[in-house]
């Protein structure tokens, strides 16, 4: 199992960046894949989940700003983020489980497959 992480880059604040998650091994629309965050001196954290490839999950700090969506063709997922702030600034990763249960999914440690990584700097 493969996952590929691309995407990031710098963009200015209130600006918008779409992550793609590139998978090989597992079919996406049956798996859920999370998307993560780690920052500098900081834990790695939720951000997105789309749970067996159907409901979508968000943590509270990007509702309503990042879309986390599905490519099954492409067997790819991707993270759509607008309006970008400067604390969105971090290493995103992307994560995948096949038997991840639905109240788990905000762990990082749930999910057994993670893509290298991709880094997104906002800049004020």
């Amino acid at each position: 199992v493969q996952l590929q992480a691309s995407g990031g880059g710098l963009v200015q604040a209130g600006g918008s960046l779409r992550l793609s998650c590139a998978v090989s091994g597992l079919t996406v629309r049956r798996q859920t894949i999370g998307w993560f965050r780690q920052a500098p001196g900081r834990e790695r954290e939720f951000v997105a989940a789309r749970f067996r490839g159907a409901n979508t999950y968000y943590a509270d700090s990007v509702k309503g700003r990042f879309t986390i969506s599905g490519d099954n063709a492409e067997n790819t997922v991707f993270l759509l983020m607008n309006s970008l702030r400067p604390e969105d600034t971090a290493v995103y990763y992307c994560a995948a489980d096949s038997t991840i249960i639905l109240s788990s999914v905000r762990a990082a440690r749930s999910y057994d497959h993670w893509g290298q990584g991709t880094e997104v700097t906002v800049s004020s």
